[in-house]
């Protein structure tokens, strides 16, 4: 696109130099006595931008991939992989999790009381999602009495808390070895470019030129990982924490209906 609009600037001027030189040739009134050569101006070169157009972005990637070496570029691109496949599993499974928790209450209520204990379990194992398993545990106590429900309800809260936050140390681990990768890159390319000093035996810049780049890539490359997949964790630790929030609330909530349904019996 650029050398087209480079060609069109040139074809233009050309165009508009020649029509000059036709108007100016036909102005000029010729003397009988001396007869003066005019001269055109010719127009003044343009600069054709030749360089070629950017590379597309795969191939800038695959460019530096290859450059920083395919070691350490190698197993930074397996911790990015294995820490965005936990993060995108983890999302899913938080979003599948996540329940209508007044829907939920009003209908474990309503068949409290129409069908009793049994009716509101089937609306708990009709419903997907950790709160809809905390219910049907508490249900399930409910002949042992309020104080045994609460106590299900508790531990078994702890036990889908847990499932929740099921893989997000390994999400951590990977966002924490992937700058130190970098890092390590960084000094064995730093090594390198010493060791190209040393058996030159002076400092040359085409000769620790290589190594420094290196270092760098790898650097860049480890720094870019840590901040995806931070940024994946931080969104996966907010989720938890809400549906935590919802669950603790909703439980509350059961305990009140259980009560209420209790007296009324």
């Amino acid at each position: 696109m650029k050398n087209l609009f480079a060609f069109l600037a040139v074809l233009g001027m050309l165009t508009f130099g020649t029509s000059a030189i036709a108007i100016a040739q036909e102005d000029v009134v010729e003397d009988p006595t001396e007869t003066e050569q005019v001269i055109p101006e010719t127009p003044a070169p343009v600069d054709v931008e030749t360089d070629e157009e950017a590379q597309p972005l795969h191939q800038e990637i695959k460019r530096i991939f290859i450059e920083g070496g395919a070691g350490f570029m190698g197993v930074v691109l397996l911790a990015l992989i294995f820490g965005l496949a936990i993060s995108i599993e983890r999302i899913l499974y938080l979003n599948f999790a996540t329940t209508n928790t007044e829907k939920l209450l009003l209908e474990v209520e309503e068949a409290l009381e129409n069908g009793g204990i049994e009716a509101a379990k089937e609306v708990c194992r009709d419903t997907r999602g950790p709160v809809a398993s905390i219910f049907y545990q508490g249900l399930s106590k409910f002949d042992e009495g309020i104080d045994v429900v609460e106590k299900s309800v508790v531990a078994y809260g702890g036990v889908q808390t847990g499932l929740l936050e099921k893989n997000m140390t390994w999400i951590s681990l990977f966002i924490s070895i992937a700058p130190m990768l970098g890092f390590m890159g960084t000094v064995i390319g730093m090594i390198a470019a010493f060791d190209s000093i040393e058996a030159a035996g002076d400092i040359s810049p085409s000769l620790v030129a290589g190594g420094i780049k290196v270092a760098l890539i790898t650097t860049v490359s480890g720094l870019v990982v840590a901040i995806i997949l931070q940024v994946f964790y931080n969104y996966i630790a907010s989720k938890v924490d809400s549906l935590v929030n919802t669950m603790e609330d909703a439980s509350i909530s059961l305990i009140d209906i259980l009560v209420k349904y209790n007296l009324k019996k």
